[in-house]
Formats: C-alpha cells, structure tokens, sequence
C-alpha cells in the first residue's frame, strides 16, 4: 500500500513539539489526531513519551487503551479518547466476525505478532546510542566480523557511585584527556585497570562510560569471543582482539569475565594445564606491548572474583589498578529504579522509599524488580480490559518474591579479606564489609 501523503495538522503539531518537547497537552493532541488518523502506532510512542514525563496521565493512558484497541482490530480509524468526561457503560460492539480456529498461544482475539511489528521500533530505546564506525574491523585469517562502536554514555549517565568515578577520573581518564601535561610527567597514553565486584553491580556500564568519556572506540570481549577448539586457535584469537583495537585507538578494550583466560597458573593441573598456561603468557605478551605500540589502547578488565586471577597479570604496566563497583548505594538505587520505570506507564511511585528497602540489591536486580512489577500490572492490564499503572502495590508483591543476589558474593569475600589481603589490595572491599557489619 502506498504511503498517504503527510497530515499537514500533524507536521505542524511536531514542528511545534520540537519547539517545546516537554509541552504534554500538546504532546497528548499529537497523539490522539494520531488515532484519529489511524496511526495507533504513532500514537502509542507520543502517550509512551508523554507518561515518562506525567505518570499515570489519564488521558495518556486512555490513548495507549485505544490505540492497542485499534491495533488489534482491523477496522478503520479509533473513536477519539476522551478520558476526562465520566464514562457510563461500555455500548456492546456487536457479534464478532466468525474466526478460524485460534494459533497456538492466540488468546482474546489479540494478533500479538501483528502488534510487535508495528509498535516494535515506534520508542527509541534510551539507554546506549551505538554508532557504526564504517567498514566492520574483520580477522585477516578468516574474516570473522569483530564488532567495534562509540558510545554516547559517559559517567554522568552512571547513578551513585561517586567514590568509584572520583578513583576513575584520577587514576585513569584525567592523564587520558591531557595527554600533554601526562606526557610531561612522563606517563604514557594507555593503560590497564581491573574492575571487580559482585555480579551486576555495572562493571560493563562503567567500561562503556570510560569510553565515552575519552571519546574513544569501544569493544568487547569475553571468553566466548577468545577460547579456540583447536590448539593454537585461542592465542591467534587474542592476537586477533588486541591487533583490532590497536588498529582502532584510542580504544577502550572490555574483557569480561577475564578470570577465565587469566586464571592463576600455578593452580593449572592435568592434560590440559600446557594450553591454559599458553593462553595466560599470551594474554601476558599482549598486555606486555602496552610499553611499545599500543599507545592509545586502554585495557579495561572485569572480574567477579579478582583473587583467582594470576598475580602476573596484576603487575606494574598490566592490570596494576584495581577499583571495587560494589552494590549501589541508595542513591544509585533510586537513579537505577527511575531509569527502568520510566518507559512504563506508572502512578504513586515513592522511588526514595524503594532504594531505601532494597539495600544490597544490585543494578539487575533492580531491573528484575522493575520488569516483574511490570509483568503483574500488565496482567491487571489484560485482566480489566484497560491499561493500569504501575503502582507501589505492583513493585511490593515484586519485592516480596525478589532477593538480593550480592549477599552471597559479600559473605564469600570475607574469607578473602580476611586471609588475602597482606599486601592492601582489597582494602576498599574491607571498607565495604565493615560498613555493612556495623549496620
């Protein structure tokens, strides 16, 4: 079907948006001559914008109402949604056509697939901006692809964690950016810093902040990316990685889960253990290079459990700066729970006693309290026939099923602590576990 020719009252409407985007009237007449004009989609990404601004906007989610009505049905253009007048009962809709037997999963006549192809892409996903660098940077051996990209997150899009970006800035990204004043005092432009903690605390996130503060190439790795099946295939794939990243610089190289190919090599036993000695003294030789051709190369690594890395790696001139992203504090809590309710149409909200509640939560599983609170209004939403807000009761029956899962990570540093920490490096982390002990 061809293109219809644009509405002239609704270019106007945007062109009058994008004078004033945080004009929610407008905004929700843009949606609802939307509607009118048959375009649910569109009008389900101005009410979903409009929301983030005012939770639980009647007339907001009368439109969402509508406009998933219109996308279900596939008559012509929805009733106007008129939320402010008290509504009496329901007129009937009349017998429904008859309908072949239901897909599988089909329920109430709703064509879900239908819907996430046209709704799919309406709202711009708000978290990371990934831009392509032009041609994709390939393996010379085999032209497999490795994936390279600029990130437009920085450190001010990190909630909390004040102490962790102050150590960053100081450590790493101050020399980073004055590259003169740097090379005056005799410091190098490149560098390798370890990022530990319990899992899903922000490690990746910090590493894409890093980034984007020095404006830098991002790319990421973990041990999938790197362990071979052949023999020799896992160095060629390390060589591989770091010769990418040079070829990019300034780049910021991301390696997850390093504990898996830095693992300690005295620890190595059995028929296996020559080949993982192999892969930590390549990891060593291309770490090692940092002092010849890799300025410009910034090696970030992360770990859940930096005590079983080998102590090589941790040497001056390889990994030999260490920071703890340990769980968010209640601040970032509060940043973390607006940032994955936002998109989501909610209503009497106390975000303040939320993060006061769920200390030792970590960044994931704030996420998963926010997704499984949007799971049950979502039901509430099928159930009633209308959309419903989230509501703190929603996010309370989330709370009472969810667990924080840091409490076992913490409780097994203790030990490391308290056995392993001669030489300071867990210090931070000592600071972290007297704190909660205190409390």
């Amino acid at each position: 079907m061809a293109d219809a020719a644009p509405d002239p009252i609704v270019a106007s409407l945007r062109r009058a948006l994008e004078a004033n985007p945080d004009d929610v009237v407008l905004r929700l007449h843009l949606a609802q001559t939307l509607l009118t004009g048959g375009d649910a989609a569109g009008a389900i990404a101005e009410a979903s914008v409009a929301l983030q601004a005012d939770p639980g906007n009647r007339q907001a989610l009368a439109v969402l109402a509508a406009a998933a009505t219109a996308l279900s049905t596939p008559a012509g253009p929805a009733a106007p949604a008129t939320p402010a007048a008290p509504a009496g009962p329901a007129a009937p809709a009349g017998p429904a056509a008859p309908a072949g037997p239901a897909a599988p999963g089909a329920s109430s006549g709703f064509d879900w697939e239908q819907a996430e192809h046209e709704v799919g892409s309406a709202v711009p996903p708000p978290f990371v901006e990934r831009v392509p660098l032009g041609p994709t940077a390939t393996d010379d051996a085999d032209g497999a692809p490795v994936e390279v990209a600029r990130d437009a997150v920085t450190l001010s899009d990190v909630g909390g964690l004040d102490d962790v970006k102050r150590r960053l800035e100081e450590s790493f990204l101050a020399p980073m950016r004055n590259a003169d004043v740097a090379r005056a005092f005799g410091k190098s432009l490149r560098g390798g810093l370890l990022l530990y903690g319990p899992p899903g605390c922000g490690k990746t996130f910090l590493a894409r902040a890093v980034a984007g503060e020095l404006g830098a190439t991002f790319m990421s790795v973990s041990m999938t990316d790197i362990i071979g099946a052949y023999m020799g295939e896992t160095q060629q794939n390390l060589k591989r990685v770091f010769d990418t990243a040079r070829a990019q610089a300034p780049t910021v190289l991301f390696i997850d889960e390093i504990d898996s190919i830095g693992m300690r090599r005295g620890s190595m036993a059995g028929g296996g253990a020559g080949w993982l000695r192999q892969m930590v003294n390549e990891l060593l030789m291309q770490l090692d290079s940092m002092s010849g051709d890799n300025d410009g190369l910034y090696v970030l690594a992360a770990t859940n459990n930096p005590w079983d890395l080998d102590e090589a790696l941790l040497r001056p001139g390889r990994l030999d700066r260490s920071i703890l992203v340990s769980p968010p504090d209640t601040g970032a809590r509060a940043s973390i729970l607006r940032h994955h309710l936002r998109d989501r149409p909610i209503a009497g909200i106390d975000v303040e006693h939320l993060a006061a509640v769920t200390d030792g939560f970590s960044g994931a599983d704030l996420e998963h309290v926010a997704v499984t609170a949007a799971e049950k209004a979502m039901m509430q939403s099928i159930a009633q026939g209308a959309i419903s807000p989230i509501t703190m009761e929603h996010l309370g029956a989330a709370l009472r099923e969810i667990r924080p899962s840091t409490a076992a990570w913490l409780e097994s540093a203790r030990n490391v602590v308290r056995f392993s920490n001669a030489n300071g490096r867990y210090d931070d982390l000592a600071a972290l576990l007297d704190g909660k002990k205190r409390r």
